[in-house]
């Protein structure tokens, strides 16, 4: 898909943050030990999966030994362990795993994005880092037309309603986040919100593979829905 593929290119390529740049080359060139041997990306992250999708995944920003070595959105960390595990359950990957860029794993009727693109310290973007990356999300959408975006975080479902807003897809104030909310947007689309599959999450039971599978069951049951 050309304007998907020109999206991704545009992505990889952004300069607009200094101190994401530099904290992305410089984890590029010190590794952890773990993956001595891998010659890590580092670089913004592009979009991964079908650019004609009716999912859309919004996340928050690559790992900085997950996406940012390996170039692939959720890819090569506990993060995208979980993702993945449910995207193939629900019918939207081909595969439960993502280790690396070539390990054959594709996505169909859904894409991920995020927030932030490039890995940053502490998994915490600043502010204005967000607002510098907004513009990839709206291009994203813009290409994707998606019918459904699923927020993982609360940072991403403030990207998404903030963005539902500006589209005039939804009026008034920011709705409450939390797992499973959700919101109609105009033209019969949808926001949905899920806890991000961070470790942070998953390993204190915040969230559990039963709760991030209903979660695309809701999905999957609102795009036939509106089919």
């Amino acid at each position: 898909m050309k304007g998907w593929d020109a999206l991704n290119r545009r992505i990889t390529c952004c300069q607009r943050c200094p101190r994401l740049v530099a904290y992305c080359r410089q984890v590029a060139a010190e590794k952890r030990r773990s993956f001595a041997e891998w010659e890590y990306w580092g670089r913004p992250v592009p979009n991964f999966g079908d650019g004609a999708a009716k999912l859309l995944i919004v996340g928050l920003a690559p790992a900085a030994h997950g996406g940012n070595r390996t170039g692939r959105m959720f890819t090569g960390d506990r993060s995208g362990d979980w993702l993945y595990r449910a995207l193939f359950k629900a019918g939207f990957a081909n595969q439960a795993t993502s280790i690396g860029p070539d390990d054959g794993l594709k996505l169909t009727g859904c894409a991920i994005t995020a927030v932030c693109h490039c890995a940053p310290p502490n998994n915490k973007p600043l502010p204005q880092e967000i607002v510098n990356c907004r513009q990839w999300l709206v291009e994203t959408i813009d290409v994707v037309k998606p019918r459904l975006l699923l927020a993982l975080g609360q940072i991403a479902w403030r990207a998404v309603i903030a963005e539902a807003r500006r589209r005039e897809w939804h009026a008034g104030g920011i709705p409450k986040f939390g797992h499973g909310a959700k919101v109609q947007l105009a033209g019969g689309r949808w926001a949905i919100a899920s806890y991000h599959p961070s470790q942070q999450n998953t390993f204190t039971g915040k969230l559990t593979e039963s709760m991030l599978d209903a979660v695309f069951g809701e999905a999957k049951r609102l795009l036939k829905s509106e089919a």
